[in-house]
């Protein structure tokens, strides 16, 4: 029986995932401030290193898959939020976790990136190799100063992205598979709140798929199945859209 461990798993796609999964006989760990199996802040270093030592104790240091559903959006407290959620919990519980997952069957690893990601000049940002580097408090305070929300957004997608193409050949050595997965429009209470943003609604509620609708979580939780399991063996590094043609739309001659 396999045992994955999934942050965001209260709500969303998370909590689409993890009944997806334990239907199919799964083991979930869910990690959320609340309402989950461990529940942890992993805005804080003290948070993420509880879920990872929690995860360790219930798997017994073996773990099969990892999710990374967590995340913040627009519409978050402080720009320096959203990288701590995003970025650095995310990259933090990849590396606590990369020794588990190493010692499990036909282990793999999944984070949520986001379209946003390849935003014009998301990676331009300077808090994008801040992030890169591990700079947490530099990146921080540089998010927060800047108060671009969308952007600090789009470059926390983009950072964590640019991390897993990077580190392609520390997993593969490690025997575990890591890819991204980049939805569009995702109807979950993230989405339905940025939709009522007086800065952003506007905007958010116009920019709609070539399909001509958002996705459910449901929908994404498959593409992550799909991801974790046996049929993707030789998909490594890779950024799947799963957007509704929002890529495509914006960027139709890079791919």
């Amino acid at each position: 029986m396999p045992i994955t461990a999934i942050t965001g798993a209260a709500s969303g796609i998370g909590a689409a995932l993890s009944r997806q999964l334990q239907e199919a006989g799964h083991t979930v760990i869910g990690i959320d401030r609340a309402n989950s199996d461990i529940n942890a802040d992993l805005a804080t270093a003290a948070g993420r290193q509880q879920a990872i030592s929690e995860v360790l104790d219930r798997c017994g240091g073996t773990l099969d898959h990892l999710v990374l559903c967590a995340g913040v959006g627009v519409t978050a407290p402080s720009c320096g939020l959203i990288l701590a959620v995003n970025y650095f919990a995310a990259s933090s519980l990849l590396a606590g976790l990369a020794d588990a997952l190493s010692k499990g069957s036909q282990p793999s690893a999944v984070v949520v990136g986001s379209v946003a990601s390849v935003q014009p000049g998301a990676d331009k940002q300077a808090i994008v190799e801040l992030m890169l580097a591990g700079e947490e408090s530099a990146a921080i305070e540089a998010a927060n100063q800047a108060a671009e929300p969308s952007m600090a957004y789009a470059g926390s997608k983009y950072a964590i992205s640019a991390l897993v193409r990077r580190q392609v050949h520390d997993w593969a050595r490690r025997g575990v598979r890591l890819n991204v997965v980049a939805p569009g429009v995702v109807e979950t209470p993230l989405y339905q709140a940025s939709t009522e943003d007086p800065r952003y609604g506007e905007a958010t509620r116009k920019f709609v798929a070539p399909l001509g609708r958002g996705s459910q979580p449901g929908e994404l939780a498959e593409v992550i199945r799909f991801l974790l399991s046996p049929q993707a063996s030789f998909i490594h590094g890779t950024v799947l859209f799963a957007d509704g043609g929002m890529d495509a739309m914006v960027r139709p001659g890079r791919f």
